[in-house]
């Protein structure tokens, strides 16, 4: 027969009709126009059949009719969904409650951040911005439109050339464009341009100031490059010394490079220990015994629940216990003498600019002794040597 339309919203009953008389039972049901399908017949007394919920108690006068007993397998559909559910009145209601909490939840506002200032501090923005209703907590319902928030921020918060208020979910993102200011030159006290260490002048220019010495010439630390003093006794005006000298230093340096190096290399074999994180405490959960590794490196791994932008102080934790093996590298005296000069020149380029030459170096002494490769190098190297020294007034050169 016909299967009837929405059987599961209507409900539904599967049974079976046991009995002497099951054909006429199935006759009689048809008369009255009852609707039943999948009418399966399991033996020569005994049927299966499905019958609508409504339909299932007017059943009950063909049944005594026929002298047919009825025996209901499976009930199945809304109604006895909600059946089951009205005999559980706390579970139901705290789903319902939980579903109410979640929109309360979804309606307020959990977090406000501030993106794009760099010269207004963020606390000054927030103060705005709770001014206008816009804090943590607050019912999202009772926000003003984003535009209008964004007019009345702009108008508050000085220095600003535009403030765009964003909603996604529950977090408030404030957006500034801070107005762009003119560049100030900073002040500068008339100077000298001194030298900092012992040199030969390599090169010299004076932006602005009387150079008081050339190319070639050697100079003592402190020694004056440019003068921020012009003219003479008599007639004299006080500078700012600009420019740039380059001169060649000699750098002495003490290098000790083992010849044994130790890398550690991991297997690939690895132990998990997982754990359950409640607040400041984590319960272990699986992964116990002993470390089964002679040599190896735990890696922690938090990943805590959250919702929305809010971290519940509930998550997983997993330490990942890796075995590693340390190797070890053998490297000649040369190839060590090679790694003692880079690193010697990294160290002089990493204080003294990247512009700065090796000139030429030199192996004063060197030593083998408890496998390590030991020398004293002298560098020449050519680099800035000018530095600032402020003019007191009334004093000469």
């Amino acid at each position: 027969m016909k299967i009837p339309t929405l059987v599961n919203t209507r409900g539904y009953v599967t049974i079976l009709v046991r009995g002497q008389h099951v054909e006429p039972f199935i006759n009689a049901v048809a008369k009255e126009g009852i609707q039943v399908w999948d009418v399966v017949p399991i033996q020569s007394d005994q049927i299966a059949m499905k019958v609508l919920l409504r339909d299932f108690y007017a059943l009950r006068p063909l049944l005594k009719r026929t002298g047919c007993r009825v025996h209901v397998s499976k009930r199945t559909g809304v109604p006895f969904y909600m059946a089951r559910l009205y005999k559980r009145k706390f579970f139901a209601a705290g789903i319902i409650m939980f579903f109410i909490f979640l929109f309360l939840l979804s309606s307020m506002v959990w977090d406000v951040k501030v993106i794009g200032n760099k010269k207004i501090a963020t606390e000054d923005i927030l103060e705005a911005a709770r001014a206008e209703g816009i804090y943590p907590f607050q019912w999202i319902y009772r926000l003003d439109k984003p535009d209008k928030l964004s007019r009345d921020l702009n108008s508050k918060l000085p220095g600003i050339s535009w403030v765009g208020v964003e909603r996604k979910g529950t977090t408030i993102t404030v957006q500034i464009v801070e107005a762009a200011e003119p560049q100030k030159e900073p002040l500068l006290s008339q100077r000298h341009l001194v030298s900092r260490t012992d040199a030969v002048i390599t090169s010299i220019y004076a932006e602005q100031g009387r150079p008081v010495v050339a190319k070639n010439d050697r100079v003592k630390k402190g020694q004056i490059l440019i003068s921020g003093m012009l003219g003479d006794e008599a007639h004299s005006e006080l500078v700012v010394a600009k420019g740039e000298v380059k001169g060649l230093v000699w750098h002495e340096y003490n290098v000790a490079v083992p010849l044994v190096k130790e890398r550690k290399i991991y297997t690939g074999e690895r132990k998990n220990r997982s754990y359950l994180v409640l607040g400041n405490r984590a319960v272990q959960l699986w992964g116990y015994g002993k470390n089964p590794y002679a040599q190896s490196e735990v890696l922690t791994e938090q990943d805590p629940l959250s919702w929305r932008s809010i971290v519940l102080p509930l998550g997983w934790m997993t330490e990942k216990v890796m075995e590693v093996k340390i190797s070890q590298d053998t490297i000649d005296v040369e190839e060590a003498k090679k790694q003692g000069l880079d690193g010697a020149i990294r160290d002089i380029l990493a204080k003294y600019g990247n512009d700065s030459q090796l000139i030429s170096q030199k192996i004063l002494h060197e030593k083998k002794e408890n496998g390590k490769v030991y020398m004293k190098v002298l560098l020449e190297v050519e680099e800035r040597i000018a530095e600032e020294l402020p003019i007191v007034q009334n004093q000469g050169e």
